[in-house]
């Protein structure tokens, strides 16, 4: 039963950092290889006094400019029934960057993967979906400009969707993931953009994020909102689940916020 599966992640999760949670970062693979990382993130969000969840990822299927709004209704998991925030979507979509686009969420699944872990630690939350199209700087820091005046005054929590380096070996994956963790953890959007950008559009997916574009714009709007401290939470990788080292999935949880224990 995937509730089941999904709580026994969140048992095993360490405690957030003391302190508010404004971000989240998670990865979107398969349960099996990377829920036991996004665990930690949800485990930090969950004590959080949120009144929305804005689910920011990569569109792996469909090309476009801008940024594609799912803007009415609901998303379903085996796990229940998550409903629009109708304020929040209307708010986001004033932005000339944002534009209402539920085809492009038909095949998607880096939202998706997110579901079952928010409907756990903070059942019936509103959510606003969004994924960035083509991930280059305008786009990035238009979508955070967006969300940070969208959600100024609400309690939202801002969930960034997006696995790591893809295909390398064990080694070199846990090198170029390293740059990230040390982006995040130093809470440097600037940095993880320079690093982002060391590489050719058609290669960032695979050295550095898949779903950088928005992690960037999840930290950026996320600072503008009032996070100070970015935090690693657990990083992995696909071949300590299926003993193949050779070509894995880099895999990060972390957490943005105004921490206690931050120094």
């Amino acid at each position: 039963m995937l509730a089941a599966e999904v709580d026994g992640y969140l048992r095993a999760a360490s405690a957030g950092p003391p302190g508010r949670v404004q971000a989240i970062l998670s990865p979107h693979a398969g349960l099996m290889f990377s829920g036991a990382v996004a665990a930690h993130a949800y485990k930090a969000a969950q004590s959080g006094d949120f009144d929305v969840a804005v689910l920011v990822g990569p569109s792996h299927y469909v090309g476009f400019e801008g940024a594609a709004l799912w803007p009415e209704g609901a998303f379903e998991s085996p796990c229940g029934r998550l409903p629009i925030d109708d304020a929040g979507a209307r708010a986001l979509a004033a932005s000339p960057i944002v534009h209402a686009m539920p085809e492009a969420h038909g095949r998607e699944h880096s939202l998706e993967m997110q579901l079952p872990f928010l409907q756990r630690v903070l059942p019936d939350i509103p959510i606003v979906p969004v994924l960035i199209g083509f991930q280059r700087r305008a786009t990035i820091q238009a979508l955070a400009d967006a969300m940070a005046g969208a959600f100024e005054g609400r309690r939202a929590l801002l969930v960034a969707s997006t696995d790591l380096s893809h295909y390398f070996d064990a080694t070199t994956a846990a090198t170029l993931d390293g740059r990230v963790q040390r982006c995040v953890a130093a809470f440097d959007p600037e940095g993880l953009r320079d690093v982002y950008e060391e590489y050719p559009d058609a290669d960032r997916g695979r050295y550095v994020a898949c779903g950088g574009g928005a992690a960037l714009a999840v930290m950026l709007a996320a600072r503008a909102l009032g996070a100070v401290h970015g935090r690693v939470l657990k990083y992995g990788h696909s071949g300590e689940v299926s003993g193949d080292n050779t070509a894995v999935v880099g895999y990060l949880a972390a957490a943005f916020g105004t921490f206690a224990d931050a120094h």
